[in-house]
């Protein structure tokens, strides 16, 4: 596996949401989360917190977009993991295409159709702050076939997998490369997509953002005009909610212990 100076590969390094309405998502986003935006971001909108960079907001090209939040695993080689992705079960939804002189973009799915992206930096080199109130902290993924993910996720980008104690198999986290796998390298990781779950609804990814107060960012979100699928609840890691934004965006916050 190979890295760049900035995020090694397969790091979660971007995140963004595709929007019908981009205005009212600088509106919900910048009054939910503090962030601030660039005006000359071309068609989209880059967010900031705390001076650096959190996010994007992408307007819908046509109906047929999901309105939802992806997140984008870092890369040097974009064309070069798209064949192990294929390789491995995956498919290539688009791309590899250049993104100007920021980077060059693919949008890929893993054998179950849970969608995410791969960035190949140029100028834009991902996320400026995480881990921090207002930016991203964490992802998984959500499957119903968890073997065939663990195995597509760790082959093609080289994840370190553990399964904590308790969780019986339907919960596991990655950390990087070579890295020793445990909460304190953890990114992300895979959940089971039990009952609880439409049996209607696809494999897909999850896109937790920090934050000071959870149940203070809960109650925000519905005044704002959004809806909470998850109320807040206690987690091994801290406090969580799973919130959608006013145009049906689904994302999580968590509160660290």
């Amino acid at each position: 596996m190979g890295g760049y100076d900035g995020y090694p590969e397969g790091a979660p390094c971007w995140a963004d949401v595709t929007l019908p309405d981009l205005a009212a998502g600088k509106r919900f986003y910048g009054a939910l989360l503090g962030w601030t935006f660039d005006e000359d971001a071309g068609p989209g909108a880059v967010a900031f917190s705390g001076g650096g960079r959190v996010a994007g907001l992408v307007p819908k090209r046509d109906g047929r977009m999901p309105t939802a939040w992806g997140v984008y695993f870092a890369t040097p080689d974009a064309k070069g993991l798209a064949v192990r992705i294929a390789a491995a079960g995956g498919r290539l939804v688009s791309g590899p295409l250049p993104a100007g002189p920021s980077g060059a973009t693919a949008v890929a799915a893993d054998p179950g159709g849970a969608v995410f992206g791969l960035w190949q930096p140029g100028v834009h080199t991902g996320f400026e702050r995480t881990g921090e109130p207002g930016s991203f902290c964490w992802t998984e993924v959500y499957t119903r076939d968890p073997e065939r993910a663990d195995a597509f996720y760790e082959s093609v980008f080289g994840f370190e997998g553990a399964d904590p104690d308790g969780t019986d198999g339907e919960f596991r986290t990655w950390s990087p490369a070579g890295a020793a796998p445990g909460p304190d390298t953890a990114f992300g990781g895979r959940a089971l997509m039990g009952d609880a779950f439409p049996a209607e609804m696809p494999a897909h990814f999850l896109v937790y953002f920090a934050v000071g107060d959870c149940d203070a960012t809960a109650e925000a979100c519905v005044e704002l005009g959004g809806r909470l699928k998850a109320e807040p609840f206690d987690i091994a890691y801290g406090r969580m909610a799973v919130l959608h934004d006013d145009q049906g965006a689904g994302f999580a916050v968590l509160q660290r212990e």
